[in-house]
């Protein structure tokens, strides 16, 4: 692969209760594990901001893949739910779910896209076959 950009990130302290900054951004986090996890919920925590990436990146193909066709997205949105549990060996693994808005396309057309748009979006990509990952249309 030949990078056409590359961050970096810095976690500090104690990890999950700790600081992240981003080094090329204004980003920089307070961490804290969520109160379902023990922690005190009042920061941050990783499966937030990939939630964030995802939804981000997700929107940015599905509205690539709807140029090429022509098709309406404006006013789309997607949404990604990651959650996070025991893998049942000893470990911990995420899930998401991506539901995808497309207000001004039917129901079968914003579907092709969003499977379309799971081919193409480089977090898609990075997870396929490690975690599970379900795309959605939302309901009208």
């Amino acid at each position: 692969m030949e990078p056409k950009y590359t961050t970096e990130a810095l976690s500090t302290g104690d990890a999950r209760n700790g600081h992240v900054e981003v080094k090329d951004s204004n980003l920089a986090f307070e961490m804290a594990a969520p109160k379902e996890m023990g922690g005190s919920g009042e920061g941050s925590n990783p499966e937030q901001l990939f939630a964030a990436g995802y939804a981000a990146c997700f929107h940015q193909a599905l509205k690539a893949v709807s140029r090429k066709v022509k098709a309406d997205a404006a006013d789309s949105a997607v949404g990604a739910r990651v959650s996070i549990g025991d893998n049942g060996e000893g470990g911990m693994q995420l899930g998401v779910v991506l539901e995808v808005v497309l207000p001004n396309v039917d129901r079968e057309q914003a579907q092709e896209l969003a499977e379309q748009a799971h081919q193409m979006c480089p977090y898609s990509n990075a997870t396929r076959g490690n975690i599970e990952v379900q795309v959605t249309v939302a309901e009208d």
